[in-house]
């Protein structure tokens, strides 16, 4: 690619973890809210629902700019087949601890770069997170020290956070913080960026 003709990069999403990780890439990129419905739809697998909202991200953004890369991307957490999303205050985020304490729970990370043709590059993560037991004194800490409610499974593995685990079984430890950025410099050098 002709660095004089780099097109503009946008981020679909305001979230400040994926901000961050893009960064580490230094490349320069504008960010943007995709304004997507983030519906499940009835029976969907949670891989095809996160490959379905990164794609549809990207996609309300660059119809917003038809210059420009854009990159989506999305991510759930899966117990037992079941989505379990960002937790909605306190009490959720207690049951949502609960619930994966002493548990293995995947994390679907989806990913498309999307550009002003409707060319789509896309990937998947999984990452499995192995929950340690926890009492409920230890998640009600947890939960006051770093309030996580933002968060897909109420935790930030960037902080705090690791020490809910045992284990973490990924190929890419960024995936976790909700951008996978090793599929994600791998995709702009398809698309034709200069990234490391």
């Amino acid at each position: 690619m002709n660095l004089n003709a780099v097109p503009p990069l946008i981020l679909a999403s305001t979230s400040i973890y994926r901000r961050e990780l893009l960064a580490r890439l230094r490349l320069p990129f504008s960010t943007e809210r995709p304004e997507t419905d983030e519906t499940a739809l009835p029976d969907e697998p949670p891989g095809t629902l996160v490959q379905r909202l990164a794609e549809a991200k990207a996609a309300a953004v660059a119809r917003r700019h038809p210059q420009a890369w854009v990159i989506g991307s999305d991510q759930v957490a899966e117990l037992d087949g079941q989505v379990i999303g960002k937790p909605a205050g306190h009490a959720g985020a207690v049951a949502q601890l609960r619930a994966m304490s002493g548990r293995a729970v995947q994390f679907r990370t989806g990913l498309c770069v999307m550009s002003r043709e409707g060319l789509r590059l896309q990937a998947l993560d999984t990452t499995t997170v192995r929950f340690r037991e926890l009492s409920d004194a230890e998640i009600a800490r947890y939960l006051v020290a770093e309030q996580p409610y933002d968060c897909a499974g109420s935790f930030k593995c960037e902080g705090l956070g690791i020490s809910l685990f045992d284990a973490i079984d990924s190929q890419d430890p960024t995936a976790l913080i909700g951008l996978p950025l090793i599929a994600t410099a791998r995709l702009l050098r398809e698309a034709g960026f200069a990234a490391p």
